[in-house]
C-alpha cells in the first residue's frame, strides 16, 4: 500500500466525468458523476448546508483517476438515515467534538451502493486506509460509510471498522410476466386487498411514466411542489434545491423515471425513481390532493409495473415503511461501516452495535414470517 498516493478533492464536479464514472461503474446511478456533481452544483450538498465535499481519490497511470470515494465533512447528522445522534451526544458529554466527522455516502440518499469506487481490491483497501488517514490527520472523531454495498462489508470489517445493520423493504422480481403474475404469488386475501387499493387509487386519474426528453420543465415544476410539501412535513425544510431537479433532468434524464398522476391533464401527485442496471430506486414522492392509496399506487405498485416491464431484478423503495410489507416488499438488511479511533468510544459503540445487530436480525426474521406470499 505504501506506493499508493491518495488525496482529497474539492468536489466531485472537479473530476473528469468519464474518469469518475470509469471508477464508479454504471450499475448504480447515485454514485455517478452526474448525480453527485448535481448535488454540489445545485447548492444542495455544499458547506453552507453542512456537507463539505472532500472526495478521496487515488491516481493511477499518467495521473488519471484510478479509485474514488464520495466523502464529506459533516457538521451535523442530518440527511444520512443512519442515526448517530446518541453517539454524538455521548462524545460531547465526554468532552470531545463529534463534528466535523467524515461521511462516506451519497447525500440525502438511503440507497445501498458502492462506496469504494474501483474494481481493484487493492485500491479499495487503499481508499479505506486513506479515509482512516483523513480522520487521524485532521483529528476527527470518526468516519462513517453508510449504505455500503453488501459486497464491501468484508473489506471494511477486515480493516477493523465496526459494522452496523439496519433493514429496508425491497421487492424482488421472481421472473414475473406482469403485475397479475406477481399477484398470483400472494395469498388470496392480500391479492384482493391490493386489487381493491389500486382501483380506488386511480379512479378518475391518468397515470403516466415519463423518462428522458419526455420530462419537461413543467413536470419538474409540478414535482418540485410535491417534493417541497413532503420535505417540509418530514424534515422541516427540503434538503434539495429546485436547481437540483433541473440538473438531474439535464445530466441524466435517461436514468429518471417520473411517475405522475393526472386529473384533467394536470399533475396532482408524483413519484421520482432512478433507473439502475438491475434495480429501480424509488426516492421522492408528493401530492397536492389527499387521495386514498395513491401513495401506494405511485411509489410501490407502479414501480413494480415498471421494473417488470424493464426486466429489472429489484425495486428499492427507500428507508422505513413497514406498510411496504403487505405490498410485496420484504425486509432486507442494509449495512454501514464506522471507524472510531478512540479505544474507549469504539468499545462502547461496538457493544451497542452487537446488541442492535441481534435485534435487527430478529426483526427481519419476524417480518419475513409476515410476508404476504403464499405458503408452501
Amino acid at each position: 500500500m505504501s506506493d499508493l498516493v491518495a488525496g482529497l478533492g474539492e468536489g466531485v464536479a472537479a473530476f473528469d466525468p468519464a474518469d469518475w464514472d470509469a471508477c464508479a461503474g454504471g450499475a448504480n446511478p447515485f454514485v455517478s458523476h452526474a448525480f453527485l456533481s448535481a448535488l454540489e452544483d445545485s447548492g444542495s450538498a455544499v458547506p453552507r448546508a453542512g456537507w463539505q465535499p472532500v472526495p478521496i481519490a487515488i491516481d493511477g497511470a499518467e495521473g488519471r483517476l484510478a479509485a474514488a470515494m464520495p466523502a464529506y465533512l459533516k457538521s451535523h447528522s442530518q440527511g444520512e438515515y443512519v442515526f448517530d445522534h446518541g453517539w454524538a451526544d455521548a462524545w460531547t458529554r465526554a468532552g470531545g467534538d463529534y463534528y466535523p466527522k467524515l461521511q462516506i455516502a451519497v447525500p440525502f440518499s438511503p440507497v445501498p451502493g458502492p462506496r469504494l469506487l474501483s474494481a481493484d481490491p487493492l485500491l479499495k483497501r487503499g481508499l479505506i486506509q486513506a479515509a482512516e488517514a483523513v480522520v487521524r490527520q485532521h483529528d476527527l472523531s470518526s468516519a462513517h460509510a453508510t449504505f455500503i454495498d453488501p459486497g464491501e462489508v468484508a473489506l471494511f470489517e477486515a480493516a477493523g471498522w465496526l459494522i452496523r445493520t439496519d433493514r429496508q423493504f425491497h421487492w424482488t422480481n421472481d421472473g414475473y410476466a406482469g403485475f397479475d403474475d406477481f399477484l398470483g404469488a400472494l395469498a388470496s386475501r392480500k391479492r384482493k386487498a391490493i386489487r381493491k387499493e389500486r382501483a380506488a387509487a386511480v379512479a378518475g386519474l391518468e397515470i403516466v411514466h415519463l423518462t428522458g426528453d419526455a420530462i419537461e420543465r413543467c413536470h419538474w415544476d409540478a414535482f418540485w411542489h410535491f417534493y417541497q410539501d413532503t420535505g417540509a412535513r418530514k424534515w422541516g425544510r427540503p434538503y434539495l434545491t429546485r436547481r437540483f431537479f433541473d440538473l438531474l433532468g439535464e445530466r441524466m434524464a435517461d436514468k429518471v423515471l417520473l411517475v405522475l398522476a393526472l386529473r384533467g391533464g394536470q399533475p396532482i401527485a408524483g413519484a421520482l425513481n432512478l433507473i439502475g442496471a438491475d434495480t429501480l430506486y424509488g426516492r421522492y414522492w408528493g401530492a397536492r390532493e389527499d387521495v386514498p392509496f395513491l401513495h401506494f399506487e405511485l411509489c410501490y405498485y407502479q414501480a413494480i409495473d415498471a421494473a417488470i416491464a424493464r426486466g429489472l431484478a429489484r425495486v428499492e423503495a427507500g428507508a422505513q415503511g413497514e406498510h411496504k410489507l403487505a405490498r410485496g416488499y420484504v425486509a432486507t438488511p442494509t449495512f454501514s461501516a464506522h471507524f472510531i479511533p478512540d479505544p474507549g468510544f469504539r468499545r462502547a459503540v461496538a457493544e451497542f452495535l452487537a446488541r442492535e445487530r441481534d435485534a435487527v436480525a430478529r426483526e427481519i426474521e419476524f417480518l419475513g414470517e409476515l410476508a404476504p406470499f403464499r405458503k408452501g
